[in-house]
């Protein structure tokens, strides 16, 4: 609650402690805050003149309002969002109906996408289908003649009836998920005082958005493989793109439920990732590599700063960088949050840097490239995280990141077989095709869409279950990172 920044100087013993607050100086290392009560103790003594931003400004800073700290701890977010400590009950504190409509929209988001995407793109594959079939003319579709096993009106049924393991484990996903969820509401109608207090957040709306999105995988790659040539190489890649943001939205969302992304801004940066993907392979030219290298760098920045400082960037700057009270050239505030950031932007700027001074053929797989690396940088640090805090990592979780990672190295070595290549004439392409690999039917790449299925099916495992030792764990014990 904001009030008048004027103290008065014969405050009594009562108001005391509170006059000595609000002059101090509030961005003190070691202040801390407590959350429950909203009491804390500053070591005025440690002072210096950076202030670490446990709360934005002092009451009696000439540059911004003062705040009544001991009731606007728990109320006002540019305080408790701010704090050197945050635990997951600061980020959780939104009603748990509000914020369950707010990730439901993400598994309606991607429904609504599927179906006005897949429509035209079936008709379109078999269209083409109809086409090769009626003319003849092998050079319009890239297949592995080699081990091409038609079937009906499919000229490659092989490649396309190999997809469906993303479908079915898509599906055992959402059922494993919808299960979950039902003991998840189960357990809240019974005992809701325990359900807000305890463990993560229970919201899995971006878990079934990531099993509907495995499933759709499988559908659109089985188009691609209708027909697969230059001018249908999105279906193959879009649907993989969506994946890997999303699991890393939801590692993210675990512990940050109040200053989550929503469904819409989400869904408007796939669109923008399709779109620069499609861009990249069309203007395949150094100028297209400097636009995407700018836009990459400031990408990374602008979500960079986001992260630091929780969304409370406005804020945060009006106090560490406006005003001349403070060095900001000292340590960071929030170490570990700082070290991640930094190693973000390192791996992100070189991927980009690597791409325009070498210019790579496939941008649509560069950019899956990078979309993964920066899955596996979160994965491994939120897994260090957990251990650096005290946290454990249960069985279950342990064996699907294991059996995930030998999945994911044993499928990208059929990956790169390169049994066709649309960039290349189709008699060039023809030069790569082997022999089948499995049963005298499956070839690599089928080989590719069953372990690369496999992988993200653990993959999904490991994220669903990663918290699973916090059950019993009250949220304000449990830190954010």
């Amino acid at each position: 609650m904001k009030k008048d920044a004027t103290v008065d100087d014969d405050t009594t013993d009562g108001d005391g402690q509170k006059e000595q607050l609000l002059r101090s100086p509030i961005h003190s290392r070691h202040s801390s805050y407590g959350t429950d009560n909203g009491l804390m103790s500053v070591n005025t003594a440690e002072a210096t003149s950076y202030q670490a931003p446990e709360v934005p400004a002092s009451p009696v800073a000439d540059d911004m309002d003062g705040y009544d700290w001991l009731e606007d701890i728990d109320k006002n977010k540019d305080v408790y969002r701010l704090k050197l400590n945050l635990t997951v009950a600061d980020l959780s504190r939104k009603p748990y109906k509000k914020l369950n409509k707010k990730f439901n929209v993400y598994y309606w988001n991607i429904l609504t996408v599927a179906v006005f995407y897949a429509l035209p793109v079936v008709q379109l594959v078999l269209t083409y289908q109809r086409v090769v079939n009626a003319s003849g003319d092998q050079d319009i579709c890239y297949y592995n003649n080699f081990c091409q096993r038609p079937y009906h009106l499919l000229s490659a049924f092989n490649n396309v009836y190999s997809n469906i393991g993303y479908m079915m484990l898509g599906l055992l996903f959402i059922f494993l998920v919808m299960r979950r969820d039902r003991l998840a509401r189960q357990r809240l109608v019974k005992n809701p005082e325990n359900e807000e207090k305890y463990g993560i957040p229970r919201h899995y709306g971006i878990l079934y958005a990531m099993g509907y999105a495995l499933f759709m995988e499988g559908v659109m790659s089985a188009c691609y493989h209708v027909c697969p040539n230059y001018s249908n190489f999105q279906f193959d890649t879009a649907f993989m793109y969506i994946i890997g943001i999303l699991g890393c939205l939801r590692l993210y969302q675990t512990r940050h439920h109040d200053v989550f992304l929503s469904a819409h801004f989400a869904y408007a940066g796939f669109a923008a990732v399709i779109f620069t993907s499609v861009i990249g392979v069309i203007f395949r030219s150094r100028e297209f590599w400097v636009i995407f290298l700018i836009g990459h760098f400031v990408s990374c920045f602008y979500l960079s700063c986001q992260i630091y400082y929780m969304g409370r960037v406005k804020t945060a700057f009006r106090v560490n960088w406006l005003s001349s009270r403070h060095n900001i050239c000292t340590r960071p505030v929030y170490p570990m949050r700082f070290v991640l950031l930094i190693v973000f932007n390192i791996v992100n700027w070189t991927l980009s840097i690597n791409g325009i001074v070498y210019i790579p053929k496939d941008f649509a797989t560069y950019l899956l490239g990078i979309i993964i690396c920066n899955g596996l940088l979160y994965v491994t640090f939120y897994g260090i995280m957990k251990l650096w805090n005290g946290e454990k990592i249960k069985a279950l979780p342990f064996i699907c990141m294991v059996a995930s990672l030998i999945t994911w190295g044993i499928s990208i070595s059929f990956f790169i077989q390169g049994l066709t290549d649309w960039q290349l004439s189709p008699a060039q392409s023809r030069q790569g095709n082997k022999d089948c690999r499995l049963l005298g039917f499956y070839d690599d790449h089928d080989l590719w869409h069953f372990l690369s299925a496999t992988a993200m099916f653990f993959s999904f495992m490991g994220v669903l279950t990663v918290d699973d030792d916090l059950d019993t764990v009250e949220r304000t014990n449990i830190n954010v990172f």
